[in-house]
């Protein structure tokens, strides 16, 4: 067998050894090493390439910004920052028809520009959002709909756990990537609440129960409201303005955020022995669980290179003429189909090793086209029987009642937007490129 063959055959048995339960990172690695003794008939050779692959596969200064973000978010959303951002936009819409709904994606939006991680979002907002949109009256497919929907967007608006997975793969800058997700992620954020005011305007009862009156009342004012969204207002320009300004470097971002969400969560008495200990825990798991994905996704990528496979599919892209937007079309279509049965991570540690060298030939933007795949891969995270986010609420659900049947079908108009918005990105690039190429 050639080694073209050889690669595509080991392609081949990464997805059923992944749906049998193999993990991810010891499935690519396994492939991987194997590929290399097989191609190269030499078994020292593979076990140099894991070794190496290990040693220098996340030692650069720039893999320190992911335990950084994590903590980060983990601190934040201990720190009841969430609630009161939820609280205060509950408030500033009170009058406002579908009001919760919005408030709900506009806290999310805020809560995703220092988190990072949709899962986060999920778990923060079903415990703040739903149970106050459902004691208004609100349709609880709605309610768990619009938690999960607008979830995503942290990982859209930076910064962004997938947004520096992908940076990673595709050797782009961290920070472009971060400065790409801005105007995607409030495009995102306006068309959820475009669609969540046309609904409640035109089919009010899909949103609240018919007959249902409710008042929301509150004591809040502007300035309790201002003193609420002081911390996170000042964590932000912290984070993003330094990081954007050129101050920071992402590295730099992310621990100067954590430093400074861990100052919010102490000066909120949130933080105690049991719970700081769990934050810790649970930075050390989410990270090391990244770092290793990173490192298996290295290896993988230098043997599908060895292989010749990016080329090889490349050039037979050209011989079918579908040109950059077909190639396009169709890996949208591959990454929409892998987020039924696969996570984020997974999904771009398969597809973007491949799929971002035939990219770059086609003369497509990397930058742009990292934001179109996290987007794709996002929608994963709503769409059956995977789906994540809508796992993630159902799990922080305190009502037996809801199924997460009702979860996918609340979070399905998201879906919808979403597509839209893709194809509105993939159109567009410069929604993407200006602020990434202008500013950096």
């Amino acid at each position: 067998m050639s080694a073209l063959e050889i690669g595509l055959v080991l392609i081949g048995f990464l997805l059923p050894l992944i749906l049998l339960g193999l993990h991810i990172g010891v499935a690519l690695m396994l492939l991987s090493f194997i590929g290399v003794w097989l191609m190269r008939g030499n078994f020292d050779l593979a076990t140099r390439l894991v070794s190496l692959t290990f040693y220098g596969g996340i030692s650069d200064y720039i893999f320190a910004t992911i335990p950084m973000f994590v903590l980060m978010g983990l601190l934040i959303s201990v720190s009841n920052v969430g609630k009161d951002t939820f609280d205060v936009a509950e408030w500033a819409l009170r009058k406002v028809k579908g009001g919760l709904g919005v408030a709900t994606v506009l806290s999310n939006t805020v809560f995703a520009a220092v988190t990072g991680i949709s899962i986060a979002s999920a778990a923060v907002f079903t415990r703040v959002a739903v149970p106050e949109m459902i004691r208004h009256g609100y349709q609880p497919k709605f309610a768990v709909g619009a938690v999960a929907g607008s979830s995503i967007l942290g990982m859209l608006i930076p910064p962004s756990l997938l947004l520096i997975i992908y940076g990673v793969l595709a050797e782009e800058s961290i920070g472009r990537m971060f400065l790409a997700g801005v105007i995607p992620g409030l495009i995102m954020a306006l068309a959820f609440m475009a669609m969540i005011l046309v609904v409640a305007r035109l089919m009010p009862n899909a949103v609240v129960v018919p007959g249902h009156q409710s008042r929301i009342e509150h004591t809040e004012t502007i300035v309790s409201a201002a003193r609420k969204l002081v911390p996170l207002a000042a964590l932000v320009v912290l984070v993003l303005g330094g990081l954007y300004s050129g101050y920071f470097t992402p590295t730099e971002a992310g621990a100067v955020g954590a430093a400074g969400a861990l100052v919010v969560t102490l000066l909120r008495g949130k933080l105690n022995g049991s719970n700081a200990r769990q934050i810790i825990r649970e930075t050390g798991y989410i990270s090391v669980g990244i770092l290793f994905l990173l490192i298996a996704a290295g290896m993988y990528s230098r043997m599908l290179t060895m292989a010749g496979i990016p080329m090889e599919v490349g050039r037979l892209i050209g011989e079918l003429g579908l040109g950059a937007y077909g190639f396009l079309a169709v890996y949208v279509l591959l990454v929409l189909l892998l987020g039924m049965i696969l996570d984020s991570t997974s999904i771009l540690l398969i597809v973007v090793p491949i799929a971002a060298p035939i990219a770059k030939t086609l003369g497509l933007d990397l930058i742009h086209f990292g934001i179109i795949t996290v987007i794709a891969v996002e929608i994963g995270l709503l769409t059956p029987p995977f789906g994540i986010s809508a796992f993630t609420v159902k799990s922080s659900l305190d009502d037996d009642k809801i199924k997460v049947e009702t979860i996918f079908l609340g979070a399905f108009p998201y879906v919808l937007i979403m597509l839209a918005v893709l194809a509105l990105i993939a159109l567009v690039p410069a929604t993407t490129t200006w602020l990434a190429r202008g500013l950096m």
